[in-house]
């Protein structure tokens, strides 16, 4: 598979390829991590009307602001 790739071009040698697999497994990793750390934020303190009234009304101000 490692030479495939190679083959194709997606890198320029075997260790290349290792190496951007690497970088791609560590990145979905941390990309993981974020977002397990969000979601259990939004589980310690979840959400109320009010945040929920004022995303509304900030989204609204947002909108009205564009020359649209």
């Amino acid at each position: 598979m490692i030479d495939r790739l190679v083959e194709d071009g997606i890198a320029d040698s075997r260790s290349a390829v290792i190496r951007r697999g690497v970088h791609h497994l560590a990145d979905a990793v941390r990309r993981a991590r974020v977002g397990e750390t969000i979601a259990a934020s939004y589980r310690e303190r979840p959400q109320t009307d009010d945040d929920n009234e004022l995303a509304m009304a900030n989204a609204i101000a947002m909108t009205e602001a564009e020359s649209w």
